[in-house]
């Protein structure tokens, strides 16, 4: 007997990995993208290394963390239904990953089950913030996000244009560096591409601002002119790169560590004995 609901879960539905999420200024240039793509409905290229934050900003740009639970788990709603109609109404956005080696039929399938969902909760949505507004006049979606573009086929890239063609929405690409060359190759939807985002690891004062904020999740200070502290926010930064989900993890390791040795200070060896536990390559 086929179970629905599950496979929509597992198609659909990833974990939430978004603990701390801190507005970066990569962050707020997304923002900023996103939101033009958005009002001009174009399509927009968003690239840059795994781990430096796309994915994690397309999810809090459209409030995806809190829209799709409510979209999957259909069914008798209480008082809360009206803040994610509300949310939904404001955001108006679908983020959509396609899954592993899922062909033209399941984005489509994909595709259409969150288009509907989505656009009554859009519509219930502006009802609650105009009676007078008929939203049934209305397109309710106005942006499209596909994540982890490289798993998309030639039919489905093709299929993604005219899906844009057909529909007044935006449409957002993310993917590694390189997926804007591979678009190149396909004219009829690269010349379509009126906005890029490169999205950049952390870098200087920035970096040095989210090292604050670890420090101090820790329940411990940050002081720069502290040799202690200040060659531990060297190895840090040598080891990370500037990158994201890799501070994410190195943190939990050193926080893992900090208790185990009832430790109270980040030291060099700290931050050392923290990296060692981790696999660190290509992320």
């Amino acid at each position: 007997m086929p179970t629905v609901a599950f496979d929509w879960i597992s198609t659909l539905r990833g974990p939430d990995r978004m603990p701390g999420f801190i507005a970066t200024r990569e962050h707020r240039r997304f923002v900023e993208f996103a939101g033009a793509v958005r009002r001009q409905r174009m399509i927009g290229l968003c690239f840059g290394p795994a781990g430096v934050g796309k994915t994690w900003s397309a999810r809090r740009y459209s409030h995806w963390n809190r829209i799709e639970p409510f979209l999957l788990e259909w069914g008798p709603r209480d008082a809360s239904g009206a803040r994610i109609h509300t949310m939904a109404a404001s955001s108006r956005t679908v983020f959509y990953t396609p899954a592993v080696g899922g062909g033209l039929k399941q984005i489509k399938d994909d595709l259409n089950f969150l288009a509907v969902r989505m656009g009554f909760c859009i519509s219930a949505g502006l009802a609650l913030k105009d009676a007078s507004v008929d939203s049934m006049c209305i397109t309710p979606i106005e942006l499209l996000i596909v994540d982890e573009a490289e798993r998309l086929n030639v039919t489905a890239l093709e299929y993604l244009r005219d899906f844009y063609d057909r529909a007044p929405i935006g449409l957002v690409i993310i993917g590694m560096p390189g997926i804007e060359k591979r678009l190149s190759r396909y004219p009829q939807l690269y010349s379509r591409v009126g906005f890029a985002h490169e999205y950049q690891p952390l870098q200087g004062e920035e970096l040095a601002f989210v090292l604050r904020r670890h420090w101090k999740r820790l329940g411990l200070a940050l002081n720069a002119d502290d040799f202690t502290d200040d060659r531990a926010i060297a190895v840090v930064a040598r080891i990370t790169g500037g990158n994201f989900r890799l501070l994410q993890r190195l943190f939990s390791q050193i926080e893992r560590i900090l208790t185990v040795n009832e430790m109270t200070t980040i030291t060099e060896d700290v931050v050392d004995a923290a990296r060692s536990t981790l696999v660190i390559g290509a992320n």
